[in-house]
């Protein structure tokens, strides 16, 4: 019997966090290897204010202006 995976999805908030889902599969690890425990969907900061790095707090609210969009393919 095939076991069926999640996609993993990083999503590009616009004027905040990356929201990523995509349950069990995410493994998040600093720059040593050592894990950061994680829920089956998390935010990570991008505007470097949050107090909980690298984890998102709502900090950017007000304080961080960024719209990214990825090229459409026609």
């Amino acid at each position: 019997m095939e076991e069926k995976v999640e996609k993993v999805v990083i999503k590009v908030n616009d004027n905040g966090s990356l929201r990523v889902t995509g349950g069990d599969l995410v493994e998040l690890v600093d720059a040593e290897g050592n894990k950061f425990e994680t829920k089956k969907a998390f935010s990570l900061c991008r505007c470097g204010l949050s107090k909980n790095k690298p984890f998102c707090d709502g900090t950017h609210k007000g304080n961080f202006d960024s719209c990214v969009r990825a090229e459409k393919v026609l």
